[in-house]
């Protein structure tokens, strides 16, 4: 990647406010470059959020580019000066338009091989290791001395299956009164029981130029090919 073009332009990366006091990101953030587990976007980001997962992924994909120490700790503090000038921006129209503008020259520089830390999605070990992780039934099976050495845990989990056993058959009976005797109803039993019963009336129609039968006839072709 071109440095003197990442480092042009400033104010092209950092959409206004990364933190009200210009402070880094923090270190609980998802590493930058990397997808995010399933289900750990499911909150709506900020516009501070935005920024700083912003500058940390480009820090990671810099830190790519540079591999000697020392020259990615000089783009490095250039990048923040970058982010910097940007902090005090109130207008959110305009600090919307940084972030985009921002996030538009992220994708173009972005490192095609990026670092990637091993425990990370996408690493070399991620998830190396999850087929060694037993069952919590397991637990039930330790020894007496064993569960001792954690006896917080260990008394909340029996107050669990307690409640767990107490619960069990109401909302197994819960479920089966709220089933159909004929099964549960979805989307896709529903559509076709729906496409059944068209079909049905169009075999049961004895004009063949029906204009109606004819569109019915189009409309399930085109159902078919969904």
């Amino acid at each position: 990647m071109n440095l003197a073009r990442l480092m042009a332009a400033p104010g092209a990366l950092g959409g206004g406010s990364a933190g009200g006091q210009g402070r880094a990101p923090s270190r609980h953030s998802p590493r930058g470059g990397r997808p995010a587990e399933p289900g750990a976007m499911a909150a709506y980001l900020t516009h501070q959020q935005k920024v700083l997962r912003l500058y940390k992924k480009s820090l990671r994909h810099l830190e790519s580019w540079c591999i000697h120490r020392d020259k990615y700790r000089y783009y490095a503090c250039l990048l923040r000066d970058r982010f910097d000038k940007n902090k005090d921006v109130k207008d959110m129209v305009k600090a919307t338009e940084l972030l985009r503008a921002g996030e538009e020259e992220f994708w173009a520089n972005q490192h095609p091989q990026p670092y990637i830390f091993a425990d990370s999605p996408g690493g070399i070990a991620y998830e190396r290791y999850e087929m060694y992780k037993l069952p919590e039934w397991c637990l039930d099976f330790w020894h007496p001395s064993e569960k001792a050495m954690y006896p917080d845990y260990f008394a909340k989990r029996e107050q669990w299956k307690k409640l767990q056993r107490e619960s069990w058959e109401r909302e197994v009976k819960q479920l089966q009164e709220e089933t159909p005797s004929d099964g549960p109803k979805t989307e896709a039993s529903e559509g076709k029981l729906k496409i059944n019963s068209i079909k049905l009336n169009f075999m049961l129609c004895s004009d063949k130029h029906c204009p109606k039968c004819t569109f019915v006839q189009v409309w399930l072709g085109l159902w078919s090919l969904r």
